[in-house]
């Protein structure tokens, strides 16, 4: 309905309807955000990893926590997933739930934020205490007016750190900023009381660093050592990918800035075993390895492929689509990693909304061909995702990586105005049980 109206209706017009409601209901639910210590995740990529990581490590401390993600909502030790496909549901959304977390005794609300919601005015009210940047990469283009407005964009979750009426006795105002990101320092420029950077190659942007280093890479794990202004400890993260060291130090940042100390750090990021849909294995005992990840961007893309590649294996097989109705350009890009990085690719369906499946393939194709290491004999074009995923099972042998990317952990597919039951790692599970 929103694309619709996006086509029809002038865009000022459209904002100034969402910030109306945005106000509504900050109006019907008294401003919750104000009674809360709000940290607001946003970024390309790492999202909801990152907001998963702060969570543990609060809980760890002994903190009251609510938490919204694209994955899981969280009340306390309530959860529960979010099947709307959406990071930041509805206008209505972020005040009903902040209100929620503020009777239930929360101190800490941690809020995946995308774009979307920061343009459309869903965060309108909250006055964010703690700003985080994952990282600034290629996506939801066709949405904002070129890559310096969507990074303008991210940047308002930075300068709302600076609205002073809404300053909260004795919680400072902190910002969190990726240093190995080209666009740190758009982000470093941004007010607050206190900065940290974080990174994974010594990167100085000229504030106070969290760095990783001595990081390996196992099967189902990654270890590296922390390395902060308040000192020192080593990390055994039960998450897969150099990405999620990246995930877990932004975490540490955060939590440090909070006056929490190391040893509840490494506790609360070690106690994460696992996020749904970003690099799930779907083990049944096969011989072969069975990954599941959200990937949808060239960057995640690029750091799925870096973090499986270092493990023993024999063939990596990607299974992947794009999205239909938005970000077209992305498209032969996004094959054209797949191909340089693996032995065989499977373009199948992925959310292909009004577009017709094969011509979002034929889209994807010439990244495929461009990149020239993938032969006929390695590379096929199966719409149903289902035959898809047979094909790369039947491909797959002893020691094999098989990737199904994109779809994560959603358990809808969207075609054509309707939202068809599916979910990858079911699907996986069901075609591995029938042998």
């Amino acid at each position: 309905m929103m694309d619709f109206l996006r086509k029809i209706i002038p865009e000022p017009i459209l904002l100034f309807y969402h910030k109306c409601f945005s106000i509504l209901a900050n109006l019907i639910y008294r401003f919750p955000g104000r009674k809360l210590y709000v940290i607001g995740v946003t970024g390309t990529n790492g999202k909801t990893t990152t907001v998963k990581l702060i969570s543990s490590i609060l809980e760890e401390a002994g903190e009251n926590v609510g938490m919204t993600s694209t994955v899981y909502f969280q009340i306390n030790r309530k959860k529960w997933f979010n099947k709307t496909k959406m990071t930041v549901p509805g206008r209505f959304f972020f005040p009903k739930m902040l209100r929620k977390m503020v009777k239930a005794g929360c101190k800490y609300a941690v809020l995946e934020v995308s774009s979307h919601a920061i343009r459309q005015h869903r965060v309108w009210g909250i006055p964010f205490d703690t700003a985080i940047i994952t990282n600034l990469t290629h996506d939801h283009l066709d949405y904002h007016h070129g890559f310096e407005d969507y990074r303008a964009t991210k940047g308002q979750l930075f300068a709302n750190l600076a609205l002073s009426k809404h300053r909260k006795p004795g919680m400072e105002k902190v910002s969190v900023i990726n240093a190995d990101d080209p666009e740190s320092w758009y982000f470093a420029q941004f007010w607050a009381q206190k900065k940290f950077a974080y990174t994974l190659t010594d990167a100085d942007i000229g504030i106070p660093r969290i760095e990783a280093a001595n990081i390996k890479i196992e099967d189902n794990k990654t270890s590296f050592s922390l390395i902060s202004p308040v000192g020192k400890t080593d990390i055994n993260l039960n998450l897969l990918g150099r990405y999620n060291v990246t995930n877990a130090i932004a975490a540490a940042a955060c939590a440090i800035s909070q006056g929490i100390k190391l040893p509840i750090i490494k506790k609360g990021l070690e106690k994460v075993k696992g996020i749904s849909g970003r690099m799930e294995e779907v083990d049944l005992g096969q011989n072969f390895k069975v990954l599941v990840d959200y990937a949808h961007t060239p960057d995640a893309f690029q750091k799925v492929f870096e973090s499986v590649k270092p493990l023993p294996h024999h063939k990596i097989i990607s299974v992947f689509g794009a999205t239909g109705d938005r970000d077209k350009e992305k498209r032969p890009v996004l094959g054209e990693i797949a191909a340089k990085n693996s032995d065989y690719v499977i373009l199948t369906l992925e959310d292909p909304g009004s577009e017709d499946p094969a011509e979002i393939i034929k889209a994807i194709e010439p990244g495929v061909v461009r990149e020239g290491k993938i032969k006929d004999k390695n590379y096929f074009k199966i719409i149903d995702r289902e035959e898809a995923i047979k094909k790369s099972f039947k491909i797959a042998s002893k020691n094999d990586i098989v990737l199904l990317l994109a779809k994560g952990h959603e358990q809808v597919m969207q075609m054509k105005g309707k939202k068809v039951p599916w979910d990858d790692r079911l699907v996986a599970q069901k075609i591995l049980k029938k042998g």
